[in-house]
């Protein structure tokens, strides 16, 4: 699987709100892509990821 431009081994199937987690992002603070496709907030627990796929993780900044 392809996470944020880089080659992982991650063990699938994984959810999309689990691979979140692993990752260590507070979940009300990211958008998330697969293979480019947005998946709503409330669609990430039912989203299964594969192997195959690409994922990028965007986090929200505050800034001024």
């Amino acid at each position: 699987m392809i996470v944020n431009g880089q080659q992982e081994d991650i063990a699938t199937p994984i959810s999309v709100d689990e691979l979140i987690a692993s990752k260590g992002f507070n979940a009300a603070r990211v958008a998330v892509e697969v293979n480019g496709a947005i998946v709503p907030r409330d669609k990430r627990a039912q989203t299964t990821l594969k192997g195959t796929d690409t994922v990028e993780i965007v986090t929200f900044v505050q800034g001024g």
